[in-house]
């Protein structure tokens, strides 16, 4: 079941384009590597291969991790827990490809050979570092 994303996590999720930390499951043990995403409509979407996307078609259980710091301190951080649904959908793929490629400075095509991951949240934890 998807969980609402409260208003001040769905503003830093896309206030930059950062990093998230996505953590797959593979023979017990995690696995933890890093990723661009975009946040839109209540899920995370990202585009992969490799070992993430092998892990995920195995166990689609995944966690998310997204900090924003400045000079070594942490301002922010947004924990996620879900549920990764593998797409395929040419078209849904070329369109989020491009939009992610576009948010990060990467070319149009670049990534072209990944698949495309919905992931559908199910718990989020949001804490502040930066407000008094």
């Amino acid at each position: 079941m998807a969980h609402d994303v409260p208003e001040p996590a769905e503003s830093l999720l896309t206030s930059e384009p950062l990093v998230t930390h996505l953590a797959t499951c593979v023979e017990k043990r995690p696995h933890v590597a890093p990723v661009w995403y975009l946040y839109d409509d209540g899920k995370l979407e990202i585009v992969t291969g490799g070992k993430k996307l092998a892990n995920i078609k195995r166990n689609p259980r995944v966690a998310c991790s997204i900090e924003k710091s400045a000079d070594g301190s942490t301002e922010w951080m947004v924990s996620l827990l879900g549920t990764a649904t593998v797409i395929d959908d040419a078209a849904a793929f070329a369109e989020t490809n491009r939009r992610i490629n576009a948010k990060y400075g990467a070319s149009e095509e670049a990534y072209s050979e990944n698949t495309l991951v919905e992931i559908e949240i199910g718990s989020v934890s949001v804490q502040r570092y930066d407000e008094d």
